[in-house]
């Protein structure tokens, strides 16, 4: 419980440390009370921009199911617009790693992939190139263990 409070005043301040009023910047805070499904990539890793289409399609599918990118390398500005559109990003990326304020350690391996639940929780760690099936799997797995 004392995790969940913290969390979510951490998701609190996330907000009043987001984007800019009239950016369209993605802030986690933005998320809260969905599900999320949060990719690392960088442009470097073969299997990261392999699975961008499968993360594209997945997020087209599922309502309850948001999906955000973080780019390990942390570009930012023109520099990850660029990246986005030479990849075809079609979820939003968000502009700063999540990692601190999510209370876990930075991933070693890419691509990473973290399905943290509405209440902010992180459920489940996928690590390599996930497909649809996978993530659905996932997803459906942590639903039904709750």
């Amino acid at each position: 419980m004392r995790i969940l409070a913290l969390l979510i005043s951490l998701l609190v301040l996330s907000g009043c440390m987001g984007a800019d009023k009239g950016s369209n910047e993605p802030v986690i805070a933005d998320y809260q009370g969905q599900w999320l499904v949060i990719n690392y990539w960088a442009k470097w890793c073969k299997p990261c921009l392999k699975e961008i289409p499968e993360l594209n399609e997945f997020d087209r599918m599922f309502d309850h199911v948001s999906v955000l990118g973080v780019n390990y390398d942390g570009a930012t500005g023109e520099d990850l617009s660029q990246q986005i559109s030479d990849f075809s990003i079609e979820f939003p990326v968000l502009s700063h790693d999540p990692a601190a304020l999510l209370g876990t350690r930075r991933p070693n391996v890419l691509p990473t992939t973290l399905i943290l639940n509405p209440q902010g929780e992180l459920t489940a760690t996928l690590i390599g190139p996930q497909t649809v099936l996978s993530l659905t799997l996932a997803t459906e797995q942590v639903v039904a263990a709750e």
